[in-house]
């Protein structure tokens, strides 16, 4: 196909203003390390010595990830929040930044939680949800609403539901509050802002709960690789180290 093709990408294309990364790092609270301990052991114990396959490994690794996020689901699909520092770090960067602010969370627990305390915190602005259980219209509407209502400033949604095919360019500050296992969400979700239209800067900041899988993601991401390959082999060792 060489001879007839030819690629052209983005930055080639398009004149659009930078990107700027930024970590906000966030402590675990003394519940959560000795939940996290608890399930780091145990997986070292189920894991170590035998074969093992990717879905077992991203099994565990979604645990600890839930209980870095702020809370932990049980084999049944019961959800426990767990006392963490996650949302009041958000809130700490909301109160610092101005104008709209996307924020992409892996759980659904979570942006739940992240939309009612950014409705109890900042009344008078709205929030709009985006995810799979949002049906077409209301998430159609939340797009209107962000895009057009100045009174509409936070949308929250997860990255596999929300991260194509819309524009958010109304906000120019991106914030992850946890990141799922998928490169090409990461890198389609960054572009709902930064994309035709945007005339600003695009800041993302990611929220990381250091020494713990949450940080080994984000690496993982920001190196361009794929998690399901990182964990094959021997590498799940450094994941749960």
């Amino acid at each position: 196909m060489q001879p007839w093709s030819s690629r052209r990408t983005k930055d080639e294309c398009l004149d659009l203003p930078a990107k700027v990364y930024q970590t906000y790092e966030v402590e675990l609270t003394d519940e959560q390390k000795k939940h996290y301990k608890t399930l780091k052991d145990d997986a070292m114990a189920v894991l170590q010595g035998r074969m093992v396959s990717a879905p077992i490994v991203l099994t565990k690794l979604l645990r600890l990830h839930q209980l870095v996020c702020g809370h932990l689901t049980t084999d049944d699909g019961k959800v426990f929040p767990v006392a963490n520092n996650r949302l009041s770090a958000l809130m700490d960067i909301l109160e610092e930044t101005q104008g709209k602010v996307i924020i992409w969370a892996n759980y659904v627990a979570d942006i739940k939680a992240i939309v009612e305390s950014i409705s109890q915190g900042f009344p008078e602005s709205r929030v709009v949800a985006y995810y799979g259980a949002v049906n077409s219209e209301d998430r159609q509407e939340a797009v209107r609403a962000f895009t057009d209502d100045s009174d509409c400033r936070f949308f929250v949604g997860n990255t596999a539901t929300g991260g194509r095919g819309i524009t958010l360019t109304a906000a120019n500050t991106v914030v992850y509050y946890s990141n799922d296992y998928n490169l090409e969400n990461r890198q389609q979700s960054e572009d709902r802002a930064h994309r035709i239209g945007q005339t600003r800067s695009v800041t993302y900041v990611d929220l990381i709960c250091t020494n713990t899988v949450d940080e080994k993601i984000v690496k993982a991401l920001k190196q361009k690789r794929k998690i399901s390959a990182e964990v094959l082999g021997d590498e799940w060792k450094e994941w749960l180290s």
